[in-house]
């Protein structure tokens, strides 16, 4: 097509006019005031009609239609172009157009979490999302995907609910559900027993603190005072009482707990030691 448009490095070009603005400014503001400047400039560049393409960098891409504007998307990756924060604010704007749902179905793994971030928190996305995680072994597109879940927990649950059940990605759902307001019975259940029988203290603590149901603080409180927690545990079991408006206060002593020397080793060290580096002394 001949009006197709392509990727055109707008970054490229607000950095070749910056440098040309701060050469021409040379000593009139500090560091400090140029990071506080650039992204003004930036913002005014969008707005700046490009000769070379006809148009601002923002209306170059406000004027492509969703279909038109994933395709361009595409083609900034597979062509190795810096993708323009201007494209990507136009595309989540657009609220998680089927364009988009469908290159989180299909896309290019190399897309995928760029698009996951676009999509955001809309539960449009939601069943692509489920489908990602039940096929990828990238953990950083599956952190990508499992922080979006969490921002709209609730809009999520009974996905969640189901691979739980199924045993799918059973940890990541049961940060997602933790993340829930609405108070859900079934919820509350399976947070309380994972606690209970998981052997992983500190992280099912901090799920249930997150959930906010004060009915666990008995069982939290229980498993605190034994002896055979361990000083990390200890801090995560506290901190998750005092999220649910506990306290607890009996004396313990940790002196002898291998993670309390560690970090009481750490908190000794000046600011500025270097257990690498070597000094000579003459």
């Amino acid at each position: 097509m001949a009006n197709e448009k392509k990727p055109v490095d707008f970054d490229g070009l607000f950095d070749e006019k910056l440098a040309q603005y701060m050469r021409e400014k040379a000593g009139q503001y500090t560091e400090k005031q140029w990071e506080n400047l650039i992204p003004k400039l930036y913002r005014q560049f969008g707005d700046i009609t490009i000769a070379s393409i006809g148009t601002t960098p923002t209306k170059y891409f406000s004027e492509c239609s969703d279909e038109e504007l994933v395709t361009l998307l595409c083609r900034y990756i597979e062509e190795d172009v810096p993708v323009s924060d201007f494209l990507c604010r136009e595309l989540e704007g657009r609220n998680c157009p089927p364009a988009l749902v469908s290159l989180l179905e299909e896309g290019d793994e190399r897309l995928l979490t760029l698009a996951v971030n676009l999509a955001g928190e809309n539960p449009a996305a939601f069943g692509a999302y489920f489908s990602i995680l039940e096929r990828t072994e990238d953990a950083e597109l599956k952190d990508a995907v499992v922080e979006q879940l969490k921002g709209n927990a609730d809009a999520a649950k009974e996905r969640a609910l189901d691979f739980y059940e199924r045993g799918v990605e059973r940890d990541l759902m049961l940060e997602i559900l933790s993340r829930c307001k609405a108070r859900d019975e079934r919820i509350y259940d399976i947070l309380l027993a994972e606690f209970r029988t998981s052997g992983e203290i500190p992280m099912h603590a901090s799920y249930l603190a997150a959930y906010g149901d004060t009915r666990a603080l008995p069982v939290l409180l229980e498993v605190i005072d034994r002896e055979d927690i361990n000083y990390l545990e200890y801090q995560e079991l506290k901190f998750a009482i005092e999220a649910l408006g506990g306290e607890y206060t009996r004396p313990r002593d940790f002196s002898n707990d291998p993670y309390f020397k560690e970090i009481s080793e750490q908190s000794q060290m000046p600011p500025d030691f270097d257990p690498l580096k070597k000094t000579q002394v003459n």
